[in-house]
């Protein structure tokens, strides 16, 4: 990196946390040719619409289309809602998964108040190719709102990591450590990057992923902040789950972790009840929650677990509906609510 270029957090940017004033939530409508959901796109769609109809009574909603044809088919699917919250914009996507491919907002207090971080993106280790078009939609959308484009020259993906807003970074070594992202980077040098372009003065580390989980264990489906010093994480209670060992060490990391000299406050939620389909399991994890101005998008598996865990969050966020959608299909896509949304910060 060029000496003489200041990064965003010597220019004051910051990443705020996901609970702080949203101007719009962006979407990547998928396509029926994608593959993220093999089989059963048509069945997914009433989950999104479920999941839009939620959103914009919150905030306005942004959705990225591929052509005139695209937004029609988005348009059937949305029919009878408000349209006045929703927002086409022509950036075309290979898969839906905008919280990985999307821009990472910053903000600071003085003008330009908004920038954008367009990370390098490889879909999730070089996994799933083509994805061309998703890797440049930060870019398109930094165009799109004339903001202030940052270039960190790092793969990483938003699901990776969370904030708290207040210099503080919660992310997984099986993840952002992972050979298939930044071979040639040392884990110093990724925590400069993320302290670099993201604002954030400590980060926190936790271990491996949950089964079925093909991000190689993004944060997004075991541990989230949902305060400066709160977080709540996914507990496997039956031992012998793949899942009991991975989580139970996460909890522990978590046990000794400290912000500012003090524990961190710790809530644990329920792993939902094993999901297989066509010999696979599927990530199904209540962590996988979208917090959007008036309310909190939670994803549901018509478990024992999803009213527990929706009386815990409607605690969390006593000003904000909990609102829980099913989500066995959407699952189908090894995603859910979080996966599939960006936030604009108000500025």
């Amino acid at each position: 990196m060029d000496a003489n270029v200041k990064t965003p957090a010597q220019l004051g940017y910051r990443m705020p946390a996901e609970w702080e004033l949203h101007s719009a939530t962006w979407l990547s409508w998928p396509r029926r040719e994608g593959i993220s959901f093999p089989g059963s796109f048509d069945r997914v769609l009433p989950t999104l619409r479920a999941m839009v109809e939620a959103l914009i009574e919150s905030e306005q909603v942004c959705i990225n289309i591929f052509n005139d044809a695209h937004e029609a088919e988005a348009r059937e699917v949305l029919r009878g809602l408000p349209m006045k919250r929703i927002a086409f914009h022509r950036i075309p996507t290979n898969e839906p998964w905008c919280r990985d491919h999307g821009p990472i907002f910053l903000t600071r207090e003085t003008d330009p108040k908004l920038a954008v971080v367009d990370w390098d993106y490889n879909a999730w280790g070089g996994k799933y190719p083509p994805c061309d078009l998703d890797e440049i939609v930060p870019t398109r959308v930094s165009e799109i709102l004339d903001l202030p484009v940052f270039y960190p020259r790092m793969i990483l993906e938003g699901g990776s990591i969370d904030v708290n807003g207040a210099g503080v970074l919660l992310t997984s070594e099986s993840c952002l450590l992972n050979k298939n992202r930044n071979p040639q980077m040392s884990r110093e040098q990724i925590e400069q990057r993320l302290r670099d372009f993201l604002g954030v003065r400590q980060i926190l580390w936790l271990g491996d992923g949950i089964e079925g989980d093909d991000t190689d264990g993004h944060i997004d489906d075991l541990a989230r902040f949902v305060s400066d010093r709160t977080i709540v994480t996914v507990v496997e209670e039956n031992r012998d789950d793949e899942n009991y060992r991975p989580l139970q060490e996460n909890l522990a990391r978590l046990r000794e972790t400290k912000i500012d000299d003090r524990q961190v406050d710790i809530v644990t939620l329920p792993m939902p009840k094993r999901i297989v389909r066509e010999d696979l399991r599927l990530p199904a994890s209540y962590a996988n929650f979208y917090i959007a101005n008036s309310c909190v998008l939670l994803p549901m598996f018509a478990d024992p677990g999803d009213e527990i865990v929706r009386s815990v969050f409607q605690k969390l966020f006593p000003s904000r509906r909990v609102v829980g959608i099913d989500c066995r299909e959407l699952i189908w896509g090894l995603g859910t609510f979080h996966c599939l949304t960006q936030q604009q910060p108000a500025v």
